[in-house]
């Protein structure tokens, strides 16, 4: 209690009421828990990482910066040693250093802790001495820095009080102490949760960082009504809202106390194709599978408008995509980012004749209705287009929860999804969940089961290659085949559009994430 009182003084000391400001704002969803460990949804690691750090972190530039770790050096190749900063302290007060980290690797390592696949291949972590780590992994891991973005850093005595020593297991509906309550060494500690209601936080007066934020209190409001968001916004109630409908930016816009701050998205929308089976599922085509043959897929490819779903659908807010990655990922290769093949429905019939299929045929198409901006309308607008040219689409437009298990289980022939490259915000993810032939721990997201043995060669090697020159030239040279064979068809990067009070600054990031700490209200 001694402890608490102490930082609550401090806090008044530093702020004082004049300074007082609280920033309430609104998202779709809640948290999932507060446990830093035991998620890999994006919003809710996002959310963490305003009480939570990592020994790296993500500038707004989508920069490494260091965190928890003020300096580092490769040892060997697979051998990270790391500084730890001095004088660091958690929310209670207790210090920081080494034990703490050896302690959050074995966390990791317990059941539940679905954080643990995005930190590599990490084979030890070692205590050097009280403020020096090394981390030993089983093979050279160039995006390493990246990935410590999420090693979240938790207190070793608070864990073991608590008893908290293991993750929760969301999956077994098994919550740790460490779910509703936290300690932390970031910007925010927790001062109440109440899931699916509010979540309050104060400013750490101890924080190890010079503040950029203006901030001593944030209110968190999950809001699951698009239309009550922007009510609540509109009429004051909420400071900013990070995820409004397109067709609401007019409204906004237009009232003299609120502004709409938006830009790209890291993740890209496209459509893929079952490359596995011999047979479709959806479609009146037997015995073979159409989508086996590149003509056919460049035939979708011409046949699909992708400036007219900008234009009409998606109201000028979206930025067509010439490659599978965004070219704001590190190692995107920027001179692929232009569409190969012009829209033309004329050349997509005659590809389909020379492939066969001079009448054209019937397939599935997977659609998402409440994923990814406007995902329902793309999926009709594109149905009117591939009729154009003959082929004749089975509308599989579903929930998410429906839609997550039929690409999950590959019950589809076509299928709409969408990728960011997170958390690792590297081109290489792209290549190892999306387009890598689908194996025990790669290929997560590859729907399709699109393989092509050259790309496996050129993402394992990518993965290896710690020569930065060297990997960009690798991953070029994978995105390329990858384009060249047209296994899918990228639409477009989706807008990221933020609403606030006028003079709010919210240092927008294409990673979507609102980093408190860069907050500043006038």
């Amino acid at each position: 209690m001694r402890i608490l009182a102490a930082v609550a003084l401090a806090a008044a000391m530093v702020f004082g009421p004049a300074q007082a400001r609280t920033f309430t704002w609104s998202f779709t969803s809640d948290v999932l828990t507060l446990d830093p460990h035991a998620s890999n949804n994006t919003f809710t690691n996002a959310f963490i990482n305003n009480i939570y750090e990592g020994l790296t972190r993500h500038n707004a530039k989508l920069e490494i910066e260091p965190a928890l770790a003020e300096r580092w050096e490769l040892v060997s190749p697979t051998v990270w040693r790391f500084h730890l900063r001095r004088n660091v302290v958690f929310h209670d007060g207790s210090a920081f250093d080494a034990d703490d980290v050896v302690f959050t690797w074995a966390r990791l390592n317990t059941q539940g802790a679905l954080a643990r696949p995005t930190i590599g291949p990490v084979r030890e972590v070692r205590k050097i001495d009280s403020h020096t780590v090394e981390f030993e992994t089983t093979q050279p891991f160039p995006v390493f820095l990246s990935a410590l973005t999420h090693f979240f850093v938790m207190d070793k005595e608070w864990s073991e009080r608590v008893g908290a020593t293991t993750a929760s297991d969301l999956s077994a509906q098994r919550e740790s102490p460490a779910a509703r309550q936290a300690n932390g060494t970031g910007p925010f500690r927790l001062r109440a949760r109440e899931p699916d209601t509010r979540t309050v936080l104060e400013a750490n007066p101890r924080w190890w960082d010079k503040p950029e934020h203006n901030l001593t209190e944030v209110v968190f409001q999950p809001i699951r009504s698009a239309a009550t968001r922007t009510a609540a916004l509109l009429s004051g109630a909420l400071d900013a809202t990070v995820e409004i409908p397109i067709q609401d930016i007019p409204r906004i816009e237009q009232n003299p106390a609120l502004q709409v701050v938006q830009g790209p998205e890291l993740r890209t929308i496209y459509f893929g194709f079952d490359h596995f089976r011999d047979e479709l599922l959806y479609s009146d085509v037997k015995g073979k599978n159409p989508f086996k043959d590149r003509r056919v897929r460049q035939a979708i490819y011409q046949a699909i408008d992708v400036e007219a779903i900008r234009r009409s659908v998606m109201r000028g807010q979206s930025w067509p995509a010439g490659m599978m990655a965004s070219p704001f990922l590190n190692g995107a290769p920027q001179d692929l980012n232009t569409r190969p093949y012009p829209y033309d429905p004329e050349a997509a019939k005659r590809l389909l004749a020379e492939a066969g299929y001079p009448s054209g045929f019937s397939v599935g198409l997977s659609c998402p209705n409440d994923r990814y901006v406007y995902d329902e309308r793309i999926c009709l607008a594109v149905i009117g287009m591939l009729g154009r040219v003959g082929i004749t689409v089975q509308p599989q437009i579903e929930p998410l929860n429906v839609w997550s298990r039929r690409v999950n289980t590959h019950d589809l022939s076509m299928f709409m999804l969408g990728h960011a490259g997170l958390p690792l915000i590297d081109a290489w993810y792209v290549l190892s969940e999306v387009i890598q032939t689908k194996g025990e721990r790669v290929g997560g997201l590859n729907s399709g089961r699109y393989s092509n043995p050259r790309i496996d060669a050129l993402t394992q090697a990518a993965s290896r290659e710690t020569d930065e020159t060297k990997r960009r030239v690798l991953l070029r040279e994978a995105f390329a085949l990858e384009r060249e064979d047209i296994a899918h068809v990228p639409l477009h990067q989706q807008p990221i559009v933020w609403a606030s009070r006028k003079g709010i600054e919210l240092a927008q990031a294409p990673d979507n994430r609102l980093r408190l700490w860069l907050v500043r209200m006038p």
